[in-house]
């Protein structure tokens, strides 16, 4: 059944929501001079959207293993991306110090892009292997010199039935730059809560699996297709029947 807000919920959802961006936008141009400050500075407004957003959405959240998300220790936190609720569910529970890894094109988003562009989180050109990799390089040194951590959905996109797609090789080479271990956080029923091709919400249960990190000090630039693989193959062993891929599919560049 199509879950349904009154329009109470919703208004008054969409000013805490608001009211929060200003502020924080105010915050970021405080702080532009001060790239780490900026990203740590994010928090309180990623906790507040993200509950939000998710309450909104009717998503009832069940989350394992949350101990193994250690603002204390540096991490690749790794997300699978179903559905638009990935992000709110990701901003409500990722530790202090993460800074996040998307797509260039966000910044062309309306109102949301130029405050992501505010945050000093970084943008990559994943249709450019090249940018890609130098822009993975320039986090790494910044996560390095500030003691960040990392959170990013390698799949770069969310497939419309919500199946795991293939992963970007980047994950490995930002990991290859950074010796951060991966922390593998499995994100289970988002694309039955918000479609990917709808933007109706039904309410439902999400269950969030946050695994034990992984060592990547063994992983090489000459093998970074095996290290990718290694990663999915967690996804494919946690995920349910109807988030399994579609069909095997080689790593991305």
């Amino acid at each position: 059944m199509r879950y349904l807000v009154s329009s109470g919920i919703v208004l008054a959802g969409l000013a805490v929501v608001a009211g929060a961006s200003v502020l924080q936008a105010v915050i970021l141009l405080v702080l532009l001079p001060f790239r780490s400050a900026r990203i740590r500075s994010c928090i309180v407004f990623e906790r507040i959207v993200g509950h939000a957003c998710t309450r909104l959405a009717g998503a009832r959240i069940e989350i394992s293993g949350r101990g193994h998300l250690d603002p204390r220790r540096p991490a690749i936190y790794v997300v699978n991306h179903s559905s638009m609720l990935d992000l709110f569910i990701t901003l409500r529970y990722m530790p202090f110090g993460a800074v996040g890894v998307v797509k260039k094109e966000v910044i062309y988003y309306p109102f949301f892009g130029q405050l992501y562009l505010l945050t000093g989180h970084l943008r990559v050109d994943r249709g450019h292997h090249a940018a890609a990799v130098a822009s993975m390089r320039s986090l790494g040194e910044l996560v390095r010199r500030a003691k960040l951590s990392i959170v990013m959905s390698p799949e770069g996109t969310r497939a419309r039935d919500g199946r795991l797609l293939p992963f970007k090789r980047g994950m490995a080479h930002l990991a290859i730059q950074t010796g951060l271990p991966i922390v593998p956080v499995v994100i289970m029923g988002a694309h039955r809560v918000l479609r990917s091709d709808s933007l109706s919400v039904r309410g439902g249960t999400v269950r969030v699996q946050v695994l034990p990190a992984m060592s990547t000090s063994h992983w090489t630039v000459e093998r970074t297709n095996e290290a990718t693989e290694e990663i999915h193959r967690v996804f494919r062993d946690h995920l349910p029947e109807d988030q399994q891929p579609a069909s095997p599919t080689p790593p991305g560049a």
